[in-house]
This record gives C-alpha cells, structure tokens and sequence, in this order.
C-alpha cells in the first residue's frame, strides 16, 4: 500500500497543533515574565525613591522649628496650673505673679 500524498494524517496534524500551542505558551510565559520582572523592577525603583524622600525628610526635620507649638501649649499648660493652685489657695498672689513671671520670662 502507498502513502497518501497531499493533506496531512490526523497524527500529523495532532503533531503539529502540539508543536505551535507549545511553542504558542513558551512565548507567552516568556512574555509574562518579562512584565513582572518589569513590573517588580518599576515597584523596587519606587521604593528606593520613597526611602529616600524618607531620609531628606528626616534629615530636614531637626532644622524646623516643631518645638515652638509644644512650647506654646505646655505654657499655657503651665499657666493653667498656676491658675489652680492660685484658686485652690497653695500659692498667695505674691508667689503666683513670681511664678507667672518666670515662666514668660
């Protein structure tokens, strides 16, 4: 019996359609983790910025004058207080002016 010439068999076409899907995923997973390395590289590349921006922030952060507000409540704190112990009778108004003067001063 001879071979048939023209169209392929039907295990000839199997063969066939398995090589392009194999070769069709092969490219695609290729493809896929080209993007994520892409991807993890952009995601690092912004992380390193954020630490840095991170840094200068701290490093500018001691030059800024952040304890004048703190100063001004526990001033107001301190004033307060003296304003109770001068109402609750333990200082008399000499040691209350005395103290308030101090802490303006």
């Amino acid at each position: 019996m001879g071979r048939r010439a023209g169209r392929p068999g039907l295990l000839g076409t199997m063969a066939r359609t398995a090589a392009v899907a194999g070769t069709a995923t092969a490219v695609s997973g290729r493809v896929q983790q080209g993007q994520q390395q892409r991807a993890q590289a952009e995601y690092d590349q912004q992380q390193v910025a954020a630490e840095q921006a991170a840094a200068q922030q701290a490093q500018l952060a001691p030059q800024q004058p952040a304890a004048a507000p703190a100063a001004g409540n526990s001033l107001m704190d301190e004033l307060e207080r003296l304003a109770q112990m001068k109402s609750s009778g333990i200082l008399d108004d000499a040691e209350f002016t005395a103290a308030k003067a101090k802490l303006l001063a």
